[in-house]
């Protein structure tokens, strides 16, 4: 069984900057892609933000790119985002995600977060909650 679970969560000014950590634990497939997912206040659905998959390839929504960085540390079984320059709009509960499953952008218009595998066959943490103050 995978577990993942974040940490890193905290209340910032904007402007600055908050590291969040997921570690995960079980079996994990040699071809698979990490995720955060974040929901923010009043919004019924999980925003993906960034992801990345087992060959370290990248992908960020519009909303965070430049400002966010992912990445992961093999040896702590640790996946890491990195957030810089923080806004009151980024406030909201965030949430690490695993896919048994290499996932990837084919089509224009369609995003590694649109992925159903996300809801059907994801691995979620509990979620850390960031709370930017203007």
């Amino acid at each position: 069984q995978v577990r993942l679970v974040e940490s890193g969560g905290g209340s910032v000014q904007a402007g600055t900057s908050l590291t969040l950590s997921c570690t995960t634990s079980g079996d994990i497939a040699s071809l698979h892609t990490m995720g955060w997912f974040r929901q923010l206040p009043e919004k019924k659905e999980r925003e993906g933000i960034a992801a990345i998959d087992s060959d370290g390839t990248p992908t960020y929504a519009d909303s965070v790119k430049g400002r966010f960085t992912i990445s992961r540390d093999t040896a702590k079984n640790e996946l890491i985002l990195e957030m810089n320059g923080l806004e009151s709009t980024d406030t909201g509960a965030y949430y690490c995600a695993l896919i048994q499953a290499r996932v990837r952008a084919t089509e224009p218009g369609v995003s590694v977060f649109d992925s159903p595998l996300w809801s059907a066959k994801g691995y979620w943490g509990q979620g850390t909650q960031v709370t930017v103050s203007s």
